[in-house]
């Protein structure tokens, strides 16, 4: 099972591996209420977990191979494992930052970052300039930042807020442990050490993979990046469990 990240359906955040990826995987590709074209609005991540944990139960006899989060997908790949209503043999976190915070704080914060988020798309002249930015950072090529660039311009502000809110609410347990599940994490560590931290706290002995690489700079940033982290998902897929 695919889930993207913030603000991304599957289309674009895994637009430069999906081929490869369905050549050996049986995909489930996920898009989020509010982020997949059906004018629905995302309400907050428990009540997607809830959606997603049905379609598992009522199509995969509430079990799957493996969940591959990116970002925040990586939340609801937590989510999953830490609830017990589906078993998932491996969980992959891609590069996630895992934050959490009280309300008050997460009220805040959204109220900053989000129009962040947004305000690049409201003058052509913001637009080339972040362009330009994510092809520096992320090593995308034109077609890719555009494809990016437009989610936040196709998606409600409502659902980008909620989204981004309700994340920062949903917490993981610390030292999460589930018989037969094996936690993966790529780790991106231009991230910094502090990512790497929450992923040994939240999990107990996580299997974790250290890249030299910013945030999911894998699925953007061509070959160099992409090919060993797609020779670790395979090594991560052929785990005994």
């Amino acid at each position: 099972m695919l889930l993207p990240g913030t603000c991304c359906d599957w289309q674009t955040n895994f637009c430069n591996v999906i081929q490869r990826l369905a050549n050996k995987y049986r995909l489930i590709c996920v898009n989020y209420d509010g982020f997949d074209g059906s004018g629905t609005v995302f309400p907050d991540m428990i009540t997607v977990t809830e959606k997603i944990e049905k379609y598992i139960i009522d199509n995969h006899g509430g079990r799957l191979d493996g969940a591959l989060g990116s970002s925040l997908g990586s939340s609801f790949v937590g989510q999953l494992i830490q609830r017990r209503n589906v078993h998932i043999d491996h969980g992959i976190f891609g590069s996630p930052d895992l934050d959490q915070s009280g309300k008050l704080s997460a009220k805040l914060q959204s109220m900053l970052v989000v129009p962040l988020l947004t305000s690049f798309t409201k003058s052509g002249k913001k637009q080339e300039k972040t362009k330009e930015k994510l092809k520096s950072i992320f090593l995308m090529s034109d077609e890719v930042a555009d494809k990016f660039m437009a989610c936040f311009a196709k998606f409600s502000v409502e659902s980008i807020k909620n989204e981004y809110y309700t994340d920062l609410l949903t917490h993981l347990e610390d030292d999460i442990q589930v018989e037969h599940t094996i936690a993966h994490f790529i780790y991106a560590n231009k991230m910094g050490e502090k990512y790497l931290k929450r992923y040994k706290k939240y999990f107990h002995n996580p299997d974790i993979r250290e890249f030299n690489m910013q945030h999911e700079q894998w699925l953007f940033g061509g070959e160099e990046y992409a090919v060993p982290v797609l020779k670790a998902i395979d090594e991560f897929m052929e785990m005994k469990v």
